[in-house]
């Protein structure tokens, strides 16, 4: 039996500070999704949100307490009045909330952020933790910039906010600034000079803007912390945070040298990573460690041939125990509901009856088009049907002209209210100029942000992923389309964008 003073906390904020990272616009559904999915990952805490910031945040987090109540639920908030009353009202259904509350603490950020003094800044988090009690008997404190900050004073901020009642410090490399060994070494500073800190829980919350967010994490576990906060495939503002599936894997891999273990459970990584892909637009990249495509793929002769003798000769994780599995059924046209059920099950993708009857139909579709099916086919299917949101606007046909020599044209037909919609237009493109005929259909005026392809699977007929983000009065939505035809997928994911715009407005 593993000993509980050994166990590393997981504090994932993937749908806080992941879901601030440009492009990304869940909407309240699909961060429930996510959380659903970690609560399955089984990560310690959910950072949910920061509720001040707007009312879709605010209700996010509502709603997430509602619904998962076997994870602490945590969401943020500035030291001030009233971004702790919100973070308290948005938690009030939780079965066990968090008030995760910060302030700058480096000079650079007092003079320039905040312009207060340091005896302010001691007076603003005592007073932060104290009203975040009200709320819950759990709050945690951060100092941001923390690496950055003078020791002294850290140690002095940290004694106030334990003084106080904050039961988890949080010390924050903000910028992703240190290098692992002065990582260390402050984190001993911190235990050796900060009365209260051996009564709370030590966590870290590391930045990748120099690569070195895992690297500090482990250097942190290594000097006695007892709580990572990381996100799902590292997203994060600007280069992101820790990567929560490297930590969890390098922590597996070598629990017996480290001394540590987690919670996690890891044959839930590739679902989870696939998830969060897939909502928030963010592609992982082929030689990302433990999600990538590429991560357990061997093309070199010398280690093929020692792959076929034995897997462990280059390999260091079994695909498996992350959640890979090996197709065990040939999926075509001629496929039925059960066999498509059963490979989203082996695939370990859960669909509720509606959007599983719409994704079976999505995939008899393509199948017709396709002829196999393979799994990354299955999860681009399943997956899109999670970003459904109420259809305004529904693509009936589409019909393009393009060439070298003419110019693009396009006629699309939306379905609104029940009745058909036609409108034409010319364009740079057929993309282009089908953007503008449903531009003259919905008649939203909105700006065209980011225009993203992806190749889902391999080969001639591979399976496009289109993401787009249009922006409308400073709103930005994320939409997305499939589509065999990369023209098809463009058309679906800007209708799906438009969609979005009129549930956001709703």
């Amino acid at each position: 039996m593993e000993n509980i003073k050994n166990r590393i906390y997981i504090f994932d904020t993937t749908l806080r500070d992941g879901e601030q990272a440009p492009g990304i616009h869940l909407n309240t559904r699909e961060k429930l999704e996510i959380a659903q999915q970690l609560s399955r990952l089984n990560v310690d805490v959910i950072e949910a949100g920061f509720p001040i910031s707007s009312k879709s945040d605010f209700h996010s987090v509502k709603e997430i307490s509602a619904k998962i109540r076997d994870r602490k639920i945590a969401a943020l908030a500035r030291a001030n009045p009233k971004d702790i009353d919100a973070a308290g009202e948005a938690l009030k259904g939780a079965e066990q909330p968090v008030i995760h509350t910060f302030i700058s603490s480096s000079d650079i950020h007092l003079k320039y952020q905040l312009k207060k003094s340091k005896e302010e800044v001691l007076q603003l988090a005592g007073e932060a933790v104290k009203r975040s009690l009200k709320y819950t008997d759990l709050v945690e404190f951060s100092a941001m910039d923390a690496t950055r900050s003078d020791r002294e004073f850290l140690c002095r901020l940290f004694e106030m906010a334990i003084r106080n009642g904050a039961g988890i410090i949080n010390f924050p490399d903000t910028v992703g600034y240190a290098i692992p060994s002065e990582f260390g070494e402050m984190i001993d500073f911190i235990f050796e000079n900060t009365a209260g800190i051996e009564d709370v829980i030590l966590s870290v919350h590391c930045h990748n803007d120099l690569g070195l967010a895992v690297a500090n994490s482990l250097m942190a576990i290594e000097h006695g912390v007892k709580q990572i906060e990381c996100a799902v495939n590292g997203i994060g503002e600007r280069a992101g945070n820790a990567s929560l599936e490297e930590i969890a894997m390098i922590i597996d891999t070598r629990k017996k040298d480290l001394g540590v273990y987690t919670d996690i459970n890891i044959g839930e990584i590739t679902r989870t990573s696939s998830i969060v892909k897939s909502l928030t637009g963010y592609a992982v990249a082929p030689n990302k460690a433990i999600v990538g495509k590429n991560a357990f793929s061997h093309e070199a002769g010398i280690h093929q041939d020692g792959m076929l003798k034995d897997r462990s000769t280059y390999e260091i994780i079994k695909p498996e125990d992350i959640g890979l599995k090996s197709s065990k059924l040939v999926l075509g046209k001629h496929s039925g509901r059960h066999a498509f059920i059963e490979r989203l099950a082996d695939l370990g993708i859960r669909l509720n009856e509606n959007d599983l009857e719409k994704a079976f139909d999505r995939f008899k579709d393509l199948a017709e088009k396709k002829g196999e099916i393979n799994d990354e086919d299955v999860r681009a299917i399943a997956e899109n049907e999670m970003r459904e949101v109420p259809e305004h606007f529904v693509l009936k046909y589409y019909e393009v002209r393009s060439g070298s020599d003419i110019r693009s044209s396009s006629k699309v037909g939306i379905e609104i209210a029940g009745k058909i919609n036609e409108g034409s237009s010319e364009g740079d493109g057929p993309v282009d100029a089908s953007f503008k005929a449903i531009d003259k259909i919905t008649k939203i005026n909105a700006k065209l942000m980011e225009y993203k392809i992806e190749a889902v699977s391999g080969g001639k007929d591979a399976l496009g992923s289109v993401r787009v983000v249009i922006s409308m009065n400073g709103t930005e939505v994320m939409g997305s389309g499939i589509s065999t035809d990369i023209v098809e997928a463009s058309i679906k994911a800007y209708i799906d964008a438009m969609n979005r715009i009129i549930d956001s407005a709703d």
